[in-house]
């Protein structure tokens, strides 16, 4: 299947998209279950005396002169193998399969054990002493480096010795467990990460009769979530209901999200419909008109204050709170102190315009679970017919351990390349990163959303392939009446939505053990919100090739 729901929610190149480096995952390369407990409190120092560079060159050179002496010696011949692999006789004709089957592991070795040098020798360059004027910390190994190299190299040379042992077993004559080679590495490299214990948060409680009217213009579903949060956060910073947009103005919202649940979850009535707001006054007015973005006004133009009008609602003057921003290139940090002042009004109806890129009380609105007090894991989340067909499909398709991935290509090779660093990767540098977290999460399957054409999904398939193995990319397939798992999407007339399905990519991403997402894309982020929210973030969550640069970039038109 080309399509991919996801497009319609990312068709504006530049207002659907995110600097690279908002609420990044941390990355890391393995994880070790159980060795932090077994590194004292003191492990900076451990590390820095351990990787010391007499003992990394050590390390280094260790593997390489035994594979001299390995082949120099004559070969597997010269190691005391158990019985059960030992070879029948000493020697073998060159045209022997056994002769050629030792070959073949001897290159595999070899080859393995110049991977394991080099990413040692990477480590190793990490520990040089620092230049004059460079920071002593910068190039530290940190307790993280330490923990993925030792495990990295664990699994290399658990390759190495299955290689050099492969040629010798005859049927079913011994395994990696008899031979005492199989290592219990740890199965919860990328478990989830523990929500924090403390939120920082502030009650949501509205007056009956004021009221924050929601205003979200800019980019696609995605940006609007974004710009409906922190509209969220000032109704309750002011003490006001908010007012979710009509769809004449807007989406419909009440076809994606779970509105009630707002409500249920603050245990009050915090926010309602446009259609519940005009059955309350029978006037239906813009009391006040306080930009937060200064240029343009309120972020809105024309053509929206003419749909605002066409709906019957007049509006008041339309001021900024900060005018001196319009001559800043970046909008301004600010916070509650700068807000309450500026925004305390007796009006009964408020607008503020479009939030999203409102930069305000970034790490508190971005925390796990929003800023807001509630009983609930998140505010904003998918409506209950979404996440049904979310499980369905999980169950259906996916299992219990699945990657969900996020590959944006719509519009990204000319966005990401005028950024300082491209996000635009070839499709075999991906499928190198792609496989590098298969391996850390041992997952079966990768359920794929994504809008990129079939040429390029196929050619991605056909280099996913991990252990001998292909690694299936699992699309949503067109509505088929024999397939059950979409059912109620389609008996409550929402199958075919694109907003609908758009949500139902970002729920079943959501929903995996580990998400890969696209640097730059709203669609990532708001399912990284969510996976925030939920609990389902793993230490294996990053963006695609997190920490590299594309391998070739092509020139700017």
């Amino acid at each position: 299947m080309d399509r991919d729901p996801s497009v319609s929610d990312e068709d504006d190149d530049l207002e659907t998209l995110v600097p690279q480096n908002h609420a990044k995952p941390p990355s890391s390369s393995f994880h070790v279950a159980g060795l932090r407990a077994a590194v004292p409190p003191s492990a900076a120092s451990l590390g820095r005396v351990l990787w010391s560079r007499r003992y990394l060159l050590l390390f280094v050179a260790l593997p390489v002169l035994f594979l001299v002496l390995f082949v120099s010696l004559g070969g597997a011949s010269s190691l005391r193998l158990p019985a059960s692999i030992r070879l029948p006789s000493a020697a073998a004709p060159a045209a022997d399969p056994a002769a050629s089957r030792m070959r073949d592991a001897e290159l595999r070795a070899l080859y393995l054990l110049r991977s394991q040098r080099s990413g040692l020798l990477a480590l190793f360059n990490r520990t040089a002493a620092p230049t004059n004027g460079s920071s002593s910390g910068s190039n530290a190994v940190s307790y993280a480096d330490l923990h993925d190299a030792l495990l990295g190299q664990i699994k290399i040379n658990r390759e190495i010795q299955a290689a050099l042992l492969s040629a010798h077993r005859t049927g079913a004559a011994g395994n990696a467990t008899e031979d005492g080679l199989d290592l219990d590495l740890p199965a919860d490299g990328c478990r989830r990460r523990e929500l924090p214990s403390n939120r920082r948060t502030i009650e949501w409680n509205p007056k009956k009769d004021r009221f924050l009217f929601a205003i979200c213009v800019s980019g696609q579903m995605s940006n609007h979530l974004i710009c409906l949060e922190k509209h969220m956060f000032f109704a309750a910073l002011l003490g006001r209901i908010l007012v979710v947009p009509s769809q004449k103005l807007d989406y419909q919202y009440d076809r994606v999200l779970d509105i009630n649940h707002i409500n249920d979850c603050i245990g009050r009535k915090v926010v309602i419909t446009y259609e519940e707001f005009t059955e309350k006054r029978k006037k239906v007015s813009i009391d006040q008109f306080i930009c937060y973005a200064a240029s343009p006004p309120c972020f809105i133009d024309e053509d929206h204050v003419k749909k605002l009008k066409g709906l019957g609602i007049s509006l008041g003057k339309i001021q900024a709170a900060w005018p001196e921003d319009a001559k800043l290139k970046e909008p301004k940090k600010r916070f509650v102190e700068d807000i309450m002042p500026k925004f305390t009004t007796d009006a009964e109806v408020l607008a503020i315009g479009d939030m999203f890129y409102a930069d305000v009380e970034e790490e508190w609105v971005m925390q796990p679970g929003g800023p807001l007090a509630h009983k609930c894991n998140t505010l904003i989340q998918p409506s209950r017919l979404i996440m049904l067909t979310a499980q369905r499909f999980v169950q259906t398709f996916l299992g219990g351990n699945y990657i969900a991935l996020h590959f944006r290509r719509h519009g990204f090779l000319k966005f990401c390349n005028v950024k300082k660093e491209s996000c635009f990767f070839p499709i075999p540098q991906a499928a190198e990163c792609i496989l590098r977290i298969v391996e850390k999460a041992n997952a079966p399957v990768i359920y794929l959303s994504t809008d990129a054409a079939e040429s390029e999904t196929s050619l991605l398939q056909s280099l996913v392939v991990f252990n001998d193995r292909q690694v299936p990319l699992v699309k949503r397939p067109e509505h088929h009446n024999s397939e059950k798992w979409d059912a109620l999407l389609y008996r409550n007339h929402m199958g075919g939505d694109n907003q609908v399905e758009a949500m139902l990519d970002k729920t079943i991403c959501a929903l995996s053990n580990v998400f890969i997402g696209a640097s730059g894309s709203t669609f990532t982020e708001d399912i990284l919100r969510l996976r925030r929210g939920w609990g389902s973030a793993s230490h294996c969550d990053e963006y695609l090739c997190q920490g590299e640069l594309p391998n070739f970039i092509a020139e700017l038109d």
